[in-house]
């Protein structure tokens, strides 16, 4: 490798939160790892509000693998443990109920905000003594027999046996690589905002499936709600105009006041919802994680959990591999793909399908959707099967 280069075995592109656990799981695997976001990190840091409108539902198996590598938050106040999970279709009979109890776990998820969890992953990568971080943008890329370099914006360069695109779903590593990706996208937005409710919601997480969208309350610690509603771009943009009262009591109608009064903490947020699925997670020298290599509807709450499980088994395969071989080696990086790409094109034909299915006009439809929660409901073993898939 050149001398004025920077070497390691791993160097990974996007500081978030798949990025920083990924690096974390091969430090620990003895790798050096080079990590390089613009923002280090940064874009996850904890809102001046306080609370954080971004939250993601984290599944018992993320959450093991977070504790294991010791970047699972430490504060209990900012998680929220979900008990149960209560559907319903857009028609009475359409209802379905989820519950840890009924499972016999401890909890189906666990509420945390984006910034706490990028709090503790940034301290984890800061104690990792493998870890180089680059505060800096990648400008090109360059190719050589048994490893591939990185130009940066700060005019160092980074030369690595095995480069990992980590940089969420408009991926510049992706790009440089020309790997064709199926992009549609929805015509819904997703409002987000936080929520004091009147009443105490037991660590209940609510969703409707409504004709105007997916409507989600999600609980936090306290009192207090995250709403997620994917709704056609036209009713997304009435939402965001409104002023915090009129949200709270929109909000609380849809939701047909399960929590009472909803009072806004936080300003309401929109974020454009699209399919996105790379048609593979390698390159020569190069694979793809998180929302490089794919991106879900979120009414099922599975994307974070995706991009986790695609770190760790990416980090299992290269912490496992036979001594002296190169990390790089595309035969060594195709048991990762093997192993995460069944599981990727399964959890986005069910997020699809749902979204499809949920946002039709048709009657016949409507009566599938509804008839379909309504049997689930009453079937144990469906039931049990939902709730192992949302365990992870």
């Amino acid at each position: 490798m050149t001398a004025l280069a920077i070497e390691a075995q791993v160097a990974i592109v996007g500081g978030g939160l798949v990025g920083m656990a990924l690096a974390c799981a091969l430090a620990r695997a003895d790798l050096r790892i080079a990590l390089i976001d613009p923002d280090a990190g940064t874009s996850s840091a904890r809102q001046p509000a306080g609370w954080d409108s971004r939250i993601y539902a984290i599944s018992p198996t993320s959450e093991a693998f977070l504790r294991d590598l010791g970047a699972w938050p430490p504060d209990p106040d900012r998680l929220c443990a979900v008990q149960e999970m209560r559907v319903f279709g857009d028609r009475p009979e359409g209802y379905l109920r989820l519950s840890a109890a009924e499972a016999a776990v401890a909890r189906l998820a666990t509420i945390a905000e984006q910034c706490v969890l990028g709090e503790a992953l940034r301290a984890r990568v800061a104690a990792s003594a493998g870890i180089e971080q680059f505060t800096a943008s990648c400008l090109g890329l360059e190719s050589e027999p048994h490893y591939r370099r990185l130009l940066l914006s700060d005019g160092r360069r980074v030369e690595a046996r095995l480069l990992v695109a980590a940089d969420g779903a408009g991926s510049w590593l992706r790009a440089q690589l020309d790997i064709p990706v199926e992009v549609r996208a929805y015509g819904q937005t997703a409002v987000v905002a936080n929520f004091n409710c009147a009443l105490p919601h037991r660590g209940v997480a609510f969703q409707w499936f409504r004709h105007d969208g997916i409507l989600a309350l999600l609980p936090l610690p306290g009192q207090r709600v995250s709403m997620v509603w994917s709704a056609q771009e036209e009713k997304a943009r009435s939402l965001l105009d409104c002023a915090g009262e009129e949200l709270g009591s929109r909000v609380a109608e849809a939701s047909g006041g399960v929590l009472g009064a909803l009072e806004l903490m936080t300003p309401a947020a929109g974020f454009p919802l699209r399919l996105l699925q790379a048609s593979t997670l390698l390159a020569p020298r190069v694979a793809l994680v998180g929302d490089a290599a794919h991106n879900l509807h979120p009414l099922a709450g599975q994307g974070v959990n995706l991009g986790f499980a695609d770190a760790q088994r990416l980090a299992d395969v290269l912490a496992h591999r036979e001594p002296g071989r190169d990390p790089g080696e595309h035969a060594l990086l195709r048991r990762y793909e093997r192993s995460q790409k069944e599981r990727i094109v399964s959890l986005t034909l069910v997020t699809d399908g749902l979204q499809r299915l949920f946002s039709a006009d048709n009657d016949v439809l409507a009566r599938l959707r509804n008839g379909g929660l309504w049997v689930t409901q009453r079937l144990s073993p469906i039931k049990r099967l939902l709730i192992s898939q949302a365990l992870g």
